[in-house]
């Protein structure tokens, strides 16, 4: 299904600045994301910090920082909850005079243990005030506000993933809406801020399923029209269990430091638990124009890293060797490299030649570590004898005819060894591990013409001198 404009889709993204922000809410917000760019419509970021006690700096920054990874930018400014206290107890007040909300004067103490007997009896917690009316000493007193459910009579929704899902109101209690200290409480807040930011679409994990009852009966208390509610299946670990820290990265910080692009990320997180027909890879307009939610399955997603990997692998083929060469060498300077001159260069060069054998941006990193490595190189224990000998005297002779060789093109390399070794009259499987040897240390390179290509004339002919020089 193609999406279509409609400018006036407001999704959003509300997450709790409790933690980082992690892979399933990275998901939710994209999401978001992708249903309003593709209607031409907006997506709006709220912070969702009404619990003071748990919400911290340091934890919306981390939020921020990930939606600002992932490239998925608001249309307006952050709205925080927390500073529209003000509003939701407007809010309040207006539901008091239509008589859908009470002031509950029960003190704490006695509202648990009318829980606990409620329970006993499986029947829904009634406070005694919800029919009684206060006087005005009672009014001097600490309450709660509670929103009184109609009775008797079900609520339903029509869930644009879950189908139509309804509850019975017997089956709710009457949900608190301001604390005794005055403090709006969750359900009322996400009401009021989604109807003033005038969000349509409200598209979130399915654990807020039950929220959306409670939610819905405001909406129609105050006479507002709700927004199409989208519950999400969660995301589950690989093996079908819910995701923890056992199965490794959660958070988005951590995939950005495994070497993950935040364009693979997207169209990856896009095909979990979303699918258009068999489509695997694919672009960032493309999923705006392809997203819809009838294409997200009602059944948990599972991460799959292997898959992962392979969207990654794609992407860094696809990428520009400038900014793979930045994203490689702040790897290479995290890691404790001091950074040389030439670096940059070496680093640029080499990129076309390693990025079709890599799957994240550490595997990047490892096979570029060549060419930053500082003259006079150590060779590998086990190399050094490829170096002496008939082995050695033939690097020698490959390094005289190198150094009178004009072209330094990759592909002219490459004809130049394939005629060297044949005018020696060996495969060049008896030449390569010497010069790998000498021109890496380790042998961890590309092909010979490659590694060649990606070090440079100068630098190349001087690890082969090098290396002739240590053996003999």
């Amino acid at each position: 299904m193609t999406s279509s404009s409609d400018p006036h889709v407001v999704t959003r993204f509300a997450p709790s600045p409790t933690g980082s922000l992690h892979i399933g809410g990275a998901r939710t917000a994209l999401f978001n994301w992708l249903y309003a760019k593709g209607r031409g419509g907006k997506f709006l970021v709220r912070v969702e910090d009404t619990d003071r006690e748990r919400s911290t700096d340091d934890a919306v920054k981390a939020i921020f920082d990930g939606l600002s990874w992932l490239e998925l930018f608001a249309d307006e400014e952050p709205v925080f909850q927390h500073a529209r206290a003000d509003r939701h107890r407007e809010v309040v007040d207006q539901l008091l005079e239509r008589g859908a909300a009470y002031r509950d004067f029960t003190s704490a103490e006695e509202t648990g243990r009318l829980r606990d007997a409620a329970k006993a009896e499986r029947r829904t917690f009634e406070s005694p005030w919800r029919d009684r009316e206060p006087t005005v000493d009672d009014l001097s007193l600490p309450h709660v506000v509670r929103f009184r459910r109609p009775l008797p009579g079900r609520v339903g929704v029509a869930d644009a993933v879950q189908g139509e899902v309804s509850w019975g109101n017997d089956d709710l209690d009457d949900l608190v809406l301001l604390r005794s200290d005055g403090a709006p409480t969750y359900n009322l807040a996400v009401v009021v801020d989604d109807h003033d930011m005038g969000v349509t679409h409200v598209i979130r994990g399915d654990d807020h399923l039950n929220n959306a009852a409670r939610q819905s009966l405001i909406y129609d208390a105050l006479n507002w029209v709700r927004p199409t509610f989208a519950h999400i299946p969660l995301i589950h670990g690989p093996d079908g269990a819910k995701l923890s820290k056992r199965h490794g990265a959660q958070a988005v910080h951590e995939y950005a430091e495994m070497g993950y692009l935040p364009e693979a990320m997207r169209n990856y997180l896009a095909r979990l638990g979303w699918a258009h027909g068999d489509d695997e890879l694919f672009s960032d307009d493309q999923a705006r124009e392809w997203f819809d939610l009838a294409g997200v399955g009602k059944a948990p997603a599972r991460l799959d890293f292997d898959k992962l990997a392979h969207v990654n692998a794609h992407w860094i083929r696809l990428a520009d060797d400038d900014r793979l060469s930045k994203v490689v060498l702040d790897i290479h300077l995290a890691r404790g490299h001091a950074l040389a001159e030439h670096d940059e260069v070496r680093l640029l060069r080499a990129m076309p030649f390693v990025k079709d054998r890599a799957r994240t941006a550490l595997e990047l990193a490892d096979q570029t570590g060549f060419v930053l490595r500082q003259r006079p190189l150590t060779i590998f224990e086990k190399a050094l004898p490829l170096l002496v000998g008939e082995s050695g005297e033939r690097i020698a002779r490959l390094r005289d005819r190198l150094r009178l060789f004009a072209s330094w093109d990759v592909f002219a390399l490459e004809a130049e060894l394939k005629a060297f070794a044949e005018e020696e009259a060996v495969g060049f499987g008896k030449i390569g591990p010497a010069v790998r040897a000498a021109l890496t240390g380790d042998g961890v390179s590309p092909d010979i013409a490659k590694t060649l290509a990606a070090l440079g004339r100068d630098e190349a002919l001087g690890r082969l001198d090098d290396a002739l020089q240590q053996t003999r």
